[in-house]
Formats: structure tokens, sequence, C-alpha cells
């Protein structure tokens, strides 16, 4: 199993809609639950946005340095730092207008540039198999976590990326063991 590296922090690419731009609410579900949030405007789209995706990016922040890795590109720090209660000056992807013939996922070009073999995680309620392939293939370590876009970013999401970046027992013996647990947990079924 790989290790993470010691002295920098692996990166999370953070999706938005989906993850804390949540769809299909708020309306309640079987449980007559409703998900936290809140109703914005954003460049005339309006969005429910999570407020405890917010909370757990805030907690994340200390194991991970977060990218927007969104077709929202630099609107991302733009409005969600402010409506969210986030810091702002995260980073952001920007990613190629012509859609390519190969099959791959729209945003795996601009991550694999940005990340620079460096580990990283990132959460996304849209994967397909090109990501699984990408994901398994890299030399760094890489986990991808999947996100119910009703639900967005929950304690499920954020327990699986605290455990992956810092797993208890270190980067050998148990913690790698249950790094690897984790990463079959979250590979494509």
């Amino acid at each position: 199993m790989q290790k993470l590296p010691s002295g920098e922090p692996p990166y999370l690419m953070v999706d938005i809609d989906g993850v804390i731009s949540l769809f299909g609410v708020p309306f309640e579900d079987d449980t007559g639950d409703t998900p936290r949030g809140s109703l914005h405007a954003v460049d005339g789209t309006v969005h429910f946005l999570s407020a405890t995706a917010a909370a757990h990016l805030l907690e994340l922040s200390q194991l991970y340095e977060l990218v927007w890795a969104s077709g929202w590109e630099e609107r991302a720090d733009e409005h969600l730092p402010r409506l969210l209660g986030l810091p702002a000056g995260r980073p952001h992807l920007s990613f190629g207008r012509e859609p390519g013939n190969s099959g791959a996922h729209w945003k795996l070009e601009a991550i694999e540039r940005f990340a620079q073999g460096r580990a990283l995680a990132w959460v996304d309620d849209c994967f397909n198999d090109a990501c699984h392939r990408w994901a398994a293939a890299r030399t760094s370590p890489t986990l991808l976590v999947a996100t119910e876009p009703r639900d967005g970013l929950t304690e499920r999401e954020c327990r699986l990326l605290r455990e992956w970046a810092q797993p208890a027992g270190g980067t050998t013996g148990a913690g790698a063991a249950r790094r690897a647990e984790i990463a079959s947990e979250t590979a494509a079924p």
C-alpha cells in the first residue's frame, strides 16, 4: 500500500455541485429529515448550500490542502467563503473548454496537471470508470470519495477522508491496511 508522504498534506479536490450545493432539496426524505442548509443565488442560479458540508471542510482543512475542483472555477472562491464561512484564498482548477475524445472524465487532465504527482483525495458526486482507472494507476496515493448529490459531503465521507489522511497506526501495518480497506470501500463497483 502506498504511504502518504510526510511533510506535505495531500490535496483534497472538492467538487461543489452534488457535494456542497445539493440537488433535490429542501425536500424531506423517507425519514422526514431535510438536509441542513440554505438557498442562495450565485450568478443568477439558485443553489441549496449544505451547512454541514462547510463544517466538514473546515475540519478536513486541518489534514488536507483544499482545492476547488468544480466547473465553478474561480467563482468558487468568490462566493463560497462568504456564503459558508470558509476561509478565502483556496486554489481552483481551470478546465479546458473543448471536450476530449478519450472517454476520460472532463476533470482528470486539470486534476493531474495541478497535483503533479502529489497524494490526493477527490470528493465528487459523479465519477466514471476512467476516474477509477486513473486513481488505480497513479503512483501517488489517491482516494476517490463519491457523494450522493442530495446529501453531499456528510459525516460518512468526512470519516473516510479523515481516516485515509491520518489512519490509526500510521503509514505501515494497521494504518496501511486500513487505508487499503478505505480505498476498496470507495472503489468502482
